[in-house]
């Protein structure tokens, strides 16, 4: 698997490696409203992409993302 491109990439990355129920129109919705989500799934969501980017991310900038979108802002960047 590679790096996902893509806002809707990368959510189907969340849904797989997460095992949540996350679909686009999740994108934009803060991660407390979140069905399932607590903030281990940041971390593990964090450790997915480094993996399938090979590239290390910003812990802090992740802790301050309220949203898979702005993981995506970040992880793009």
């Amino acid at each position: 698997m590679t790096a996902p491109d893509g806002l809707a990439e990368l959510i189907t990355v969340a849904a797989t490696e997460l095992g949540l129920p996350l679909g686009p129109e999740d994108a934009e919705v803060d991660f407390d409203d979140l069905p399932g989500w607590d903030s281990l799934h940041l971390l593990s969501l964090l450790t997915a992409l480094e993996r399938l980017s090979g590239r290390r991310l910003s812990l802090p900038d992740l802790l301050d993302a309220r949203t898979l979108a702005e993981i995506h802002r970040i992880a793009t960047a």
